[in-house]
């Protein structure tokens, strides 16, 4: 699993490539909440490039977006892989997290 970012305006775009799975979640919440602590609470999370993301990943972003909620930031999924798409279709967490299909959408999003 690896993590690429870029700020676009306001918004911190972080493109995830891989896979996210128990051996790296922990890692990756480490990561993603100390940009959060640095200030950033306008997200773009990317993930046209990952494989994989199994219930420990899915916590992850659940985590993500809830403490960007207690920041009043905001978190918008996009370019989800058909299978990445259906394991947060399944899992139920479409219909609580805001997931767009493209890049652009996500940076439109309001």
């Amino acid at each position: 699993m690896s993590l690429s970012s870029e700020k676009i305006g306001d918004v911190l775009v972080v493109s995830t490539a891989g896979q996210i799975n128990s051996a790296n979640a922990a890692q990756l919440e480490s990561e993603l909440l100390a940009l959060v602590e640095q200030g950033e609470y306008q997200w773009v999370l990317d993930m046209n490039h990952l494989d994989y993301i199994s219930s420990a990943g899915l916590r992850v972003v659940l985590l993500l977006a809830k403490r960007l909620k207690q920041n009043a930031g905001r978190l918008v999924l996009c370019s989800l892989q058909p299978h990445v798409h259906e394991v947060f279709d399944i899992s139920g967490f479409l219909a609580i997290l805001t997931v767009v299909d493209s890049r652009a959408e996500a940076l439109a999003f309001k």
